[in-house]
Parts: C-alpha cells; structure tokens; sequence
C-alpha cells in the first residue's frame, strides 16, 4: 500500500506547500557552506512508523543528505531513543525539518494508539482494524502507521468491496423489496471475487440479512454498528459463525476489551485515524562550517 512512489508524491506535494520558492530563512541566514547533524529524538514513549516517509523529506529536499534509521517501523522505543540520524548540508536539513517531523509525529501517535488498542483485546481473538475516517490524501500512510501498531486495514477505498449500510438499504428496497431479495440481486451481479459487508444497527435486521445468503457469493461480513455488549453477544450467538462478525461505533479504549470478549471477530476504530495525537518527537541539529 504505502510504496516509494506514493511517498515521494505525498512528501514532495508537502514540501513544495511549505517551500514554494526556497526556505526564505535558511538561505538568507545559514551559509552554504554549513554542514548540520541532527538526531531525531524521542520526547516520550512509543511505536515508531514513517522511517521511509521521515527520511524522503530530507533526501527530496537535498539528495546530498544522507539519513540513518536505527529503528524499524512497528518497533516500540523509550523516551530518551534516538529513531534517525540526519546528515548533510544545513540549509537542506533544516528546510525539510518540519516536515519530516510533521509525517512521522502523525504516524507514530497513529502506531502507538493502535498497539493500546491491539495490547487492550489480547487473547481475545478479535482483530483491530481501522477505518476510512482518515486524512484526505494521507490514508496510504496513516493506515501503515496501523499497521505498525499492529492493526489491520479495513477496506482501502470504496472500490475495494461492498459495504451496504442503512442509506444504502433503503434506496435498494425502495421498490417494494425485501432486503433478502435486495440483497441477492445486487450480488448476482458482482463478479466472485468482490466481498460484501452489511451493516446493521437492530439485532432484529440480522436475520434478513442472513436470509440473503452467506459464503463465497453472499454476505461475508455484518457489521453491528453502536450494540450494546448484550446484543452483540446475542447477534454474534445468532450470527453462529456464518459470517464474519464486525463491531464498529464510538469504540474507546476503556471499552474495546469488553467488545472483544463477546466473541466479535473484528473491531473497527475510526479513533485510531482521526483522533490520534501526534507524538513528541524532536529534532536535535548541530551546525559545523565546512574548511
């Protein structure tokens, strides 16, 4: 998902909004001659994720800077740990500066919230997963800051499989069908390969749900949006393994083990993207005149 074309695209559109025309400061106060090292430095606790992305922001600034990355995305670290080391002339390191620290700040407060997540429903047997609640034109990276953190990726777009939720049931059946019926024909028509997911927010819409049929030409996945733990146990007993079983809606730390232990497969986390904080991480350059 996360390649070095996309990165190069992502980090070289942010560079190019934070520089347009050069780093006004840096070339009026940093001589040309100046060399700079600078050690990436963390401020608290952690997962690391963004190696790639922390170092393209220095190597697309200047291809002279040279960048060391001693720990490897998904790795957890302490305050105190130095995660890169950045080498080369000074007006490039400091121009791409804010930047790198901006990309891997977000994508390592992203990692270390998902692993509290991932860590909070251990043995439980259900899966962490994120959702399209993400950065427009950053999912690609936020979802390998997931990854890092030990999560899963739900579907990456809207063209990766069929999620039919309640606007999208209520246009289907507004000819007088029934959801099973709806359902059925809509599936006819996919090609074998596409999975399909439906969402439910009343124990009593499973059962035509179900009625649609499941397995390899019907539906993969239902989807249990805002149950309390009583009727997601009872949906999850109803269900009895036909299908995969999703839970999704205001999912919170506090509350994610106890979701998991009524026998979900899979919990999705909007907060994991839009609400994770960016981490401390601090950039420490010393400056040297060359000769």
């Amino acid at each position: 998902m996360l390649n070095r074309s996309h990165i190069d695209t992502v980090v070289r559109a942010a560079l190019d909004e934070d520089a347009p025309w050069g780093d006004l400061t840096s070339t009026t106060l940093i001589p040309a001659e100046a060399a700079a090292t600078a050690d990436l430095v963390a401020r608290e606790d952690g997962v690391f994720s963004g190696g790639d992305v922390f170092a393209a922001a220095f190597t697309l600034t200047d291809p002279r800077i040279a960048v060391d990355l001693p720990v490897a995305d998904g790795d957890g670290f302490a305050a105190g740990a130095v995660l890169a080391s950045v080498t080369g002339p000074a007006r490039g390191v400091l121009t791409a500066e804010r930047i790198g620290l901006n990309f891997v700040q977000r994508m390592s407060g992203i990692a270390t919230l998902t692993r509290r997540y991932v860590d909070a429903v251990a043995g439980t047997g259900a899966r962490i997963a994120d959702t399209r609640k993400t950065t427009p034109g950053l999912r690609a990276l936020e979802r390998h800051a997931v990854r890092s953190g030990g999560g899963h990726n739900h579907r990456f777009s809207l063209s990766d499989a069929v999620m039919a939720k309640d606007n999208h049931l209520a246009v289907l059946t507004a000819d007088g069908q029934s959801i099973p019926d709806a359902l059925r024909a809509a599936i006819a028509a996919l090609p074998h390969t596409a999975h399909v997911e439906v969402e439910v927010d009343r124990i009593d819409q499973i059962e035509p749900v179900l009625a649609a049929g499941t397995g390899p030409r019907g539906i993969g996945t239902i989807m249990l949006d805002n149950f309390t733990l009583d009727d997601l146990r009872a949906g999850v007993a109803l269900i009895a393994g036909r299908t995969t079983v999703e839970a999704s809606g205001g999912v919170s730390l506090d509350a994610v083990r106890a979701i998991a232990e009524t026998g979900v497969d899979v919990i999705s986390v909007g907060a994991l993207t839009h609400s994770a904080r960016a981490l401390d991480l601090g950039l420490d350059v010393r400056i040297a005149l060359r000769g």
